[in-house]
């Protein structure tokens, strides 16, 4: 017999809307995340097919501050606190 991890009192139907809202939130976090880093990283001209180790080392600090913001904020909210506006 297989465990029920689910919090009591949600059932499977909500278990899956839930699960559903958190992919939705994740892909539309990536998305931005990417749209970010390459409008402030990625040189307009392509002039190569690959990235530069410019860009590339752009991308890294800004994929990382993007996620220690995110995340900070997070914090934040799930505390009951508000984001400094």
């Amino acid at each position: 017999m297989a465990a029920n991890n689910m919090p009591a009192g949600i059932d499977k139907e909500q278990a899956f809307g839930m699960a559903e809202t958190e992919m939705e939130y994740r892909v539309e976090l990536f998305n931005r995340l990417a749209q970010t880093c390459f409008n402030k990283c990625v040189d307009k001209r392509y002039k190569e097919s690959e990235l530069n180790m410019g860009e590339n080392s752009c991308i890294d600090r800004c994929v990382s501050k993007y996620w220690q913001v995110n995340s900070m904020i997070g914090q934040m909210l799930s505390a009951g606190g508000r984001p400094p506006m």
